[in-house]
């Protein structure tokens, strides 16, 4: 009898590890309801960044704008967003996006750090960009700051057509 109870045991003992090998490995449908770990999500999720913006190099700005540099200014999260744009024959060149104050915490700081907001707004030759994930107000801050600098380069195309009307000549 020693012997049976012996072999019981060693057969229990493999088919527990068997059975316990089994759930181990993947990651998908092993019924745990634990929290993805760092590999797993790097696995699955895309990155939001890595995504390239494309811009038409045909599209131009909507409206007339005067051709010129101009600097836009709108509120952010904790400061001001400065936009500079290049108006050049109806396109729109964004130069530079600056924030004062913005935290690092948040998506909008490294948007413009890293040329993200700047990218948008060529793409769309103009504000209607899309908001970045965890940075709502920055994005608002800095589709306003695009708005003003459009509207400076639309004042600018008004000036020198009421200039021109004034002295009879063409502009």
């Amino acid at each position: 009898m020693h012997a049976s109870k012996l072999t019981m045991v060693a057969c229990s003992a493999a088919a527990l590890t068997l059975g316990l090998s089994g759930c181990g490995a993947s990651f998908e449908g092993s019924g745990s309801k634990d929290a993805a770990s760092a590999e797993q999500l790097a696995l699955h999720a895309d990155d939001p960044w890595a995504v390239e913006t494309a811009a038409d190099p045909a599209a131009k700005a909507e409206g007339s704008l005067h051709d010129g540099v101009y600097v836009g200014v709108g509120k952010g999260m904790e400061g001001l967003i400065t936009v500079t744009l290049l108006v050049d024959d109806g396109r729109i060149s964004c130069l530079e996006t600056t924030q004062e104050g913005e935290s690092q915490s948040r998506g909008g700081y490294e948007a413009i750090r890293d040329g993200k907001y700047a990218q948008m707004i060529e793409a769309a030759q103009g504000s209607d960009i899309d908001t970045i994930s965890g940075a709502t107000i920055t994005t608002a801050g800095v589709k306003q700051a695009v708005d003003d600098a459009l509207a400076q380069a639309e004042q600018g195309v008004a000036a020198e057509a009421t200039a021109a009307d004034a002295t009879g000549e063409e502009a």
